[in-house]
């Protein structure tokens, strides 16, 4: 249902469902939690690809499992829908950065996906669209991620109405980084992967943690605190002293060796 591959440092999770969309249920999303737990963890490991086959990146949840749902007492539906949202909370709590490669339609639960993902880079034929109210339900799971990449004031507008939008709208509010032609999708993709492994992945894995701390906190001393302290951590670690000993001393720090 999920292939992993690992290339270098870039590990690549994609979803093998093309025939229903991939679309998930409880063995995926039991899965892509298990794969980005152990890829997270390991060291070779310097960025993971989220892609998929098929004509559709993620069509939400699978059919069959919501005929199963519907037989559900609401115990049995919190703990399915604690499952998924555990699944989303790894992707997006994951220490590794992470990049979404969208090659098709993303619908619903597969929004979630794009938007646990550090940065997201999609071909323009794809479509967006937040669905759930035609079914009766809400994106409630998906909405802590998926208001945070979208924006407030879109998703009132695109949670109420659950119209499909295009790749480029999708850029135009941030949800998406960048939109290429699907010839040029798995370069871009590479580019910013060679990019991130590039870096310190110490200094990737703080990084990525002090934007999703910083981004809606309340600027105070608190805050400013913590942001010195930050500062004065990495300075002194050893990633910290070694990136800048190569700076100065004009050569290529460990990382890249």
């Amino acid at each position: 249902m999920t292939k992993i591959e690992v290339d270098g440092h870039v590990a690549k999770v994609t979803l093998d469902r093309p025939d229903v969309r991939n679309a998930f249920n409880d063995e995926v999303i039991a899965e892509i939690t298990r794969a980005f737990i152990d890829l997270g963890s390991q060291d070779d490991v310097r960025c993971i690809v989220l892609a998929a086959e098929g004509t559709a990146f993620c069509a939400g949840a699978d059919l069959n499992w919501m005929r199963r749902m519907a037989d559900y007492s609401r115990e049995e539906n919190l703990a399915d829908a604690g499952k998924l949202a555990e699944m989303l909370r790894v992707i997006y709590e994951c220490p590794k950065p992470t990049v979404a490669r969208v090659q098709g339609d993303v619908y619903a639960g597969g929004m979630g996906l794009v938007a646990c993902c550090d940065v997201a880079v999609s071909v323009d034929t794809a479509g967006f669209c937040l669905s759930e109210v035609k079914l009766g339900l809400i994106p409630a799971t998906i909405s802590p991620y998926v208001i945070r990449a979208l924006g407030a004031r879109a998703s009132h507008r695109y949670f109420l109405t659950a119209e499909r939008f295009s790749a480029h709208e999708a850029h135009r509010l941030g949800f998406v980084h960048e939109v290429v032609t699907v010839d040029q999708l798995d370069a871009k993709v590479d580019e910013i992967t060679q990019a991130l492994v590039k870096n310190s992945p110490n200094a990737v894995k703080v990084c990525k943690k002090l934007v999703q701390d910083v981004a809606y906190a309340e600027i105070g001393q608190p805050l400013i605190s913590k942001t010195v302290e930050g500062i004065a951590d990495i300075r002194s670690s050893t990633e910290g002293r070694e990136g800048v000993s190569a700076f100065l001393g004009k050569r290529k720090p460990s990382w890249l060796a």
